[in-house]
């Protein structure tokens, strides 16, 4: 019997190969580009646990400066000495000809050898030696090496395996000998208990803080929003296609209602029924959820280099971009996969295992049960969409955030079909004659199978006029502020401090004003930041871009007696004008304004230029702005003169360009999302019409035998799908601005800590209107053509059937 039902239930396929296939299709494309975000975050988490080992070694605790500044080496030979087990460690960034790279120097004689993630050395012989005598050797990744071929100013390099790329090791001597910081470091890992006579820490040294282990890895907390967002994506994604695969999986549940009388009929319990079906169901999402992970696999290795490039340009992350097949992303693919698989059948098993013997043949009582889910899935929308109210009345924080995203998201999907069939009932009322009165009532009939497809194209648009309405605001916003930030005419950088002096004399007479551009890494609450040095000029009183500032703001920053913040860590910290931030080297230095930093992750702090060479007198001091009405003479004249490469002399539209740029790459991932996600609810529009297409005969026979003409059928027939999907497009707009206010206001303001304005683009919305249309024309082109050739037999037979 078991065999008999088995072989029973799978003839449908058999019989309708492209519903198999559509089934398949909208699961592995689901899966895929879920598995493919998964694959892209798995990778560069690996990344940043390999530089976190790179910094501060596997589970260790490390000692910092209370005041996020640098330690004396001197407090080092202090611990050791009085029993404390410790291991200096330096890290900075040297520039190179293929860009900045992060030196780190350690203690080969106080750090254990199992802390290095170096597993193998090409020619360790001579290595101990070279590492530690000048020049030193600089330990670097087979990748860093080939990047490094020309760096003649470094010290050779040796090639290890198992170091993060960008990433050099070196003797901490050596080290701070590349970095110009002799006699300092940045903090002290601890390697094993103290002795048992040592003193505590608060005594031997008090100006530091014990840092406990697994609280070191800073990028990946940076870089914890991107890749949430990333996976709010993937999950939009496979969402949207899940539509399909509930649309093919409720249609073949319905075409095989007389299987299921006929089986239960002959004496199979409905238990057995469940379970065949659900062995069904399970096998098909297994091979469809290998086929997703394969595709998967593709996906993120397309996008894989895109996402390098924006983590090492915003975040300064350096992430491989290799892809490696990791168990923890293709077993998620295969298990959401699954889940998915069961989420979507689970309403049609419900209601095979809940009907009456004889019922499931009988289209009244399918269409019960259809109403019951109907009113189930009303009452679901509204509760979602009162969660989704509250939350963003109420709520607070990230989770919350793509909580209330969720809940507004899919609320509104459940609650198109209700809306849809109240439009329509409007339109019917108003209908003349009867062919308007059948078509209106036929279009409201066909919203029971058509409203998945039609839930999956809301969703892809509100999520491209949401996120397209965020992007656009976020380019407009950020290139109005690239103008007031970039304010100098050209940016110059010298070679050497010499040099330096030499163009700060030569330009004196003339350039209209020489502006120094000093920075330096620092801990700011607890976290890194950056510290300028600003120079007291009309440059940035007339244009720097202030969010909230007091009375006097720059008298008193160019006078050393107050802060600027940039917007991030006002907001992370509550540092806003009258607030107090602790500073390198300056305790509660009071915060006098905050200014916008978009596309920045760090916090950031801006002194006065006096303080900041009194606070970090170390800095380098090779880079200016000048302010100049004839900036390519001068820019020429520089190259000319001091024999500076074109890199050392850039203007402003070039920076501007180059921020530009990485602003793009940042998107790039959301907008392949958009386009897959819009793609995929086109082909659930296609599959769901060809689907019903055969459903369709009984609808359309009698009105044929009436007189109406295949043709004019088939015209009635686009003429339907052309207004549902101009019906959902009018729904998706205001889902869609709600959800850009959701990204803008909630998510970007938790995930980066800086709030946009929003800003409308109607006429990207005319243009995505018009895909949409075109979008359902072409699904519902290849149904109609196929109605149209109909053979009049074959609508004749309709008569002949039992229906």
């Amino acid at each position: 019997m078991i065999r008999a039902g088995l072989t029973a239930l799978l003839s449908h396929w058999i019989r309708r190969p492209f519903q198999l296939v559509t089934l398949m299709l909208g699961l592995a494309t689901a899966t895929a580009l879920w598995s493919g975000v998964q694959a892209i975050n798995a990778e560069a988490r690996a990344s940043y646990d390999r530089a976190a080992r790179a910094l501060a070694g596997p589970d260790r605790d490390t000692l910092v400066a209370r005041d996020g500044g640098a330690i004396d080496q001197a407090v080092f030979v202090t611990l050791r000495r009085a029993g404390w087990q410790v291991s200096p460690l330096i890290e900075g960034r040297v520039p190179s000809p293929s860009g900045p790279l992060r030196v780190i120097g350690i203690d080969g004689f106080t750090l254990p050898s199992g802390d290095l993630p170096v597993t193998d050395t090409s020619e360790p012989g001579d290595v101990n030696m070279a590492f530690l005598t000048p020049p030193g050797l600089l330990l670097v990744a087979p990748g860093t090496q080939e990047r490094l071929s020309n760096a003649d100013d470094l010290p050779p390099r040796q090639t290890a395996e198992g170091i993060p790329p960008g990433v050099a090791y070196a003797d901490i001597g050596i080290a701070q000998t590349l970095l110009g910081r002799e006699g300092q470091i940045d903090r002290l890992v601890v390697t094993g208990p103290p002795s048992l006579t040592a003193p505590p820490l608060d005594e031997v040294a008090p100006a530091l803080a014990r840092r406990s282990a697994g609280g070191g890895n800073d990028i990946a907390r940076l870089t914890d929003s991107f890749h949430l967002n990333l996976t709010a994506f993937g999950l939009l994604s496979f969402a949207v296609g899940l539509f399909i695969v509930r649309g093919a999986i409720g249609l073949a549940f319905e075409q095989r209602r007389g299987v299921f009388r006929t089986l239960r009929a002959l004496g199979m319990p409905a238990r057995t029924l469940l379970a065949l079906l659900t062995a069904e169901l399970l096998v098909l999402a297994l091979v469809a959820g290998l086929i997703g992970v394969a595709l998967g696999y593709l996906v993120a290795s397309l996008l894989l280099p895109d996402v390098a490039a924006t983590l090492r340009g915003l975040y300064g992350a350096s992430v491989d971009g290799t892809l490696s097949l990791r168990p923890a992303w293709w077993l998620s693919g295969l298990a959401i996969a699954t889940l998915g698989t069961a989420a979507a059948a689970a309403g049609s098993l419900w209601k095979v295992a809940h009907l009456p013997l004889l019922a499931p043949a009988q289209p009244r009582a399918w269409a019960r049960a259809s109403d019951r889910a109907m009113r189930l899935q009303a009452v679901a929308a509204v509760a979602l969409l009162i969660l989704a109210l509250v939350l963003g009345v109420t709520g607070g924080g990230l989770v919350v955030g793509f909580t209330l995203l969720g809940a507004l998201l899919v609320g509104a999907a459940l609650a198109l079909p209700i809306v849809l069939h109240s439009v329509l009932g409007l339109f019917g009322r108003g209908a003349t004659g009867p062919l308007s009165e059948w078509f209106w009532a036929d279009t409201r009939q066909q919203l029971p199978g058509l409203s998945l497809a039609l839930m999956a194209l809301l969703l892809a648009l509100a999520a491209n006029i949401g996120v397209g309405t965020m992007v656009s605001s976020f380019r407009t916003t950020f290139t109005g502020w690239l103008d007031q930030r970039l304010a100098s005419e050209l940016y110059l950088t010298a070679e050497s401090e010499a040099q330096a002096e030499d163009l700060r004399a030569w330009l004196a007479t003339r350039a209209d004003a020489v502006l120094p551009i000093r920075s330096s890494e620092a801990q700011l609450a607890g976290a890194p930041a950056e510290v300028f040095g600003v120079a007291d000029h009309a440059t940035y009183r007339d244009n720097w871009p202030l969010i909230e500032a007091d009375a006097a703001v720059w008298d008193r920053v160019a006078a050393g007696e107050a802060v600027l913040v940039n917007e991030q860590l006002a907001r992370r910290e509550g540092l806003w004008p009258g607030a107090t931030l602790d500073v390198p080297g300056w305790a509660d230095a009071p915060v006098a304004g905050v200014y916008s930093d978009y596309g920045n992750p760090l916090g950031q702090a801006m002194v006065g230029l006096d303080r900041f060479d009194a606070l970090f007198p170390e800095a380098p001091r090779l880079r200016f702005g000048l302010r100049t009405d004839r900036p390519e003479a001068l820019r020429t004249a520089l190259i000319d003169e001091f024999g500076l490469s074109g890199a050392n002399v850039t203007d402003q539209a070039s920076i501007k360009q180059f921020s530009l740029d990485v602003f793009e790459r940042t998107f790039t991932v959301t907008a392949a999302l958009n386009v897959l996600t819009l793609s995929v609810a086109a082909l659930a529009i296609l599959t769901s019409l060809l689907t019903l297409a055969t459903m369709r005969q009984p609808q359309l026979a009698p009105v044929w035998a009436l007189g109406l003409t295949r043709r004019r059928l088939a015209r009635l027939e686009l003429l339907r799908a052309l207004l549902l999907a101009a019906l959902t497009f009018v729904v998706a707009v205001p889902v869609g601005l709600v959800l850009a206010w959701v990204l803008l206001s909630v998510i970007n303001v938790e995930a980066f800590g800086w709030r946009l304005p929003m800003e409308l683009f109607p006429r990207d919305w005319v243009w995505l209107g018009v895909l949409s249309l075109l979008a359902a024309g072409l699904a519902s082109l290849l149904p109609a053509i196929k109605l149209a050739r109909t053979p009049p037999n074959e609508l004749l037979k309709v008569f002949a059937h039992e229906r």
